[in-house]
């Protein structure tokens, strides 16, 4: 295409309009420095920190039976929940965006309460709700179904603490969405379960997807809300964030940022992982 082609020329006008923020130079250079002083330069301590100690005393820390242990229930219990959320998430979201009803900011606020509410706080009630003596656990208990203190218990409070990520990632998508695309499905014959499944689901789609990876990335990290309904028992109910810590309060730091570093290059391949798919699913979508 030659320099003079009319959308050649297009293009190179639309790279001199001119702009509120600075030019592409500018905001480029100002983005790398603020990520590497915020995210680069951290994780790169981490790295550095844990590759002091050799390969071998690596493995023993970072790979031991009660890391391994540790990983299996922190990404274990982050799975399920964001599992559970994007499930129930996506109906809140539904509700929130399609229907009009008394209270409906009321319902819209508590479903940010999570991001408000200090994690220790939301811990300590769901320990006291979920405990065996507890509000709803004394009823449950009677049953065999414990919740405090095993990894269901977990799992509650990370669909607690994840549940607004998915909300929040689907509503915009199903406000834009409209129901017209419904009503043209149901002309040409399609029924709800067609509709839904063909029309509105590849649609929302991506942002369901991108919900559950922030509530599963959250979830992996999490340390407040989970120690106290957790039980904090190793190998059984010991999350990998408590295991850092626990090495933290022990002056083995070198062991700490070994057991984050696989937790980090685990949850990077996770997201990645996550990613790829969201953009193939955008690919077929276009």
């Amino acid at each position: 295409m030659s320099p003079s082609h009319p959308r050649t020329l297009a293009r190179a006008r639309s790279w001199r309009r001119p702009s509120v923020l600075p030019g592409f130079g500018l905001t480029f250079g100002f983005t790398l420095g603020w990520l590497t002083l915020i995210v680069l330069i951290p994780l790169a301590t981490i790295f550095l920190k844990s590759a002091g100690m050799g390969w071998h005393d690596f493995v023993a820390v970072g790979f031991s039976d009660r890391a391994l242990a540790a990983y299996r229930l922190s990404f274990g219990t982050a799975a399920a929940a964001g599992l559970v959320n994007a499930v129930f998430g996506l109906l809140v979201a539904w509700v929130l965006v399609r229907y009009d009803f008394a209270g409906k900011k009321v319902v819209s606020a508590l479903v940010d309460l999570p991001f408000a509410l200090p994690t220790a706080v939301a811990g300590i009630a769901l320990t006291a709700l979920y405990a065996p003596t507890g509000w709803v656990g004394q009823f449950l208990d009677p049953l065999g179904i414990k919740v405090a203190f095993t990894a269901f218990g977990i799992t509650v409070a990370l669909v607690f603490i994840g549940l607004p990520f998915v909300v929040r990632s689907v509503e915009p998508v199903l406000a834009d969405l409209g129901k017209d695309v419904e009503e043209a499905a149901a002309t040409l014959g399609a029924n709800r379960f067609q509709t839904f499944n063909r029309v509105i689901l590849p649609a929302i789609g991506p942002a369901l997807l991108t919900g559950f990876a922030l509530a599963f990335a959250r979830g992996v990290g999490e340390y407040g809300s989970v120690i106290f309904i957790s039980g904090n028992m190793p190998g059984k109910t010991e999350i990998a964030p408590l295991l850092i810590v626990t090495q933290l309060e022990q002056y083995n730091y070198a062991g700490a940022t070994a057991i984050a570093t696989v937790m980090m290059l685990a949850s990077f391949g996770v997201l990645l992982l996550i990613n790829l798919i969201q953009a193939r699913a955008r690919g077929r979508a276009i």
